[in-house]
């Protein structure tokens, strides 16, 4: 039985990435996780050292590849497996790990365009900070967005600046608004990273960042549950004193509630969290993400909602 929402030709109440590739490139599409061998400002003392406190050393890039191989090696490596399972599929280009716009323009030119120029190659997805975009950067992503599809993913994950503060996320809310309005300017499409499940904030809090979101000119969500790993800050902090965790089902009806208040054409890239099990502390639940998703399916159909249901009602 087919879904109510509009974004939908299966039982699915919310935007689905799988869906938006379908109907743009008309082929199956996945993302190849990169790893460019990038640092972050907020590492290496620019704005700030330490980076944030849940930021594994590698740089939210656990399923990227070694930095020690070549980025050609990384994605056909990727590309072999996948193509196992979908063999007439079409790749974008996923630079994941830390922030993959802090480099020099030659640099960053050389990376990009090496894997643009692979076979089947559709676009690029580039994962980075507001604070660490440059003019010149900006510049050129605009010439890129004018030769193939270009996603630019913004780490935000909260509105709240006294919890921006404890994460040590290093930028302001402005400073993030600023570069949402530059790369909309030249007509880039954005999406941005938000957590659920952040020290000390409630229900509401998390609810207030989802319907911030939905005031901008977005193209796409990633929602993570908060991964407590090992070697991180947040596992120190966390050993020394046991902050709450969200529980399973806490975690399904807060991102089915942030889904209420976001506008239908945004696309959901992410819905949880995915951890190395090795590296992970707590909570132990985000290990088996397929049965999250189905439980956030159900959920949505027991209480007959659906993505932007609140913003729809508001609007009438």
């Amino acid at each position: 039985m087919n879904s109510p929402f509009l974004y939908s030709d299966t039982n699915k109440r919310y935007h689905t990435l799988d869906y938006f590739y379908k109907h743009k490139f008309h082929s199956k599409v996945f993302k190849v996780s990169l790893n460019a061998g990038f640092s972050c400002p907020n590492i290496d003392g620019t704005v700030g050292s330490g980076g944030c406190i849940y930021c594994s050393p590698l740089g939210s890039g656990e399923y990227a590849g070694k930095k020690e191989d070549s980025l050609l090696v990384q994605f056909e490596n990727v590309k072999k497996m996948m193509l196992q399972k979908w063999p007439n599929s079409k790749y974008i280009g996923y630079f994941q790990a830390h922030t993959n716009t802090y480099a020099p323009l030659p640099i960053l030119k050389e990376k990009y365009e090496s894997i643009l120029n692979l076979p089947n190659v559709v676009g690029l997805s580039i994962a980075t900070r507001p604070d660490a975009i440059s003019e010149e950067c900006l510049n050129y992503l605009e010439e890129l967005s004018q030769k193939t599809y270009l996603v630019v993913e913004l780490g935000l994950q909260t509105i709240h600046e006294k919890t921006s503060q404890l994460i040590n996320r290093c930028h302001s809310l402005e400073c993030f608004e600023n570069m949402v309005s530059k790369l909309r300017n030249r007509n880039i499409d954005v999406v941005v990273h938000i957590i659920n499940g952040l020290p000390y904030e409630t229900e509401e809090m998390m609810i207030e960042t989802a319907k911030y979101l939905n005031t901008l000119d977005i193209q796409g969500v990633k929602i993570h549950m908060l991964s407590i790993l090992k070697n991180t800050k947040l596992a120190t902090i966390y050993q020394e004193k046991q902050f709450p965790t969200l529980s399973r089902e806490q975690y399904i009806e807060i991102t089915c509630k942030q889904l209420e208040y976001l506008r239908p054409e945004i696309v959901i890239h992410r819905l949880t969290g995915d951890p190395k099990i090795e590296d992970l502390i707590e909570p132990n639940w985000l290990i088996k993400k397929v049965t999250i998703l189905n439980d956030i399916d159900k959920y949505l159909v027991n209480n007959n909602t659906y993505q932007g249901k609140k913003v729809r009602k508001k609007e009438s």
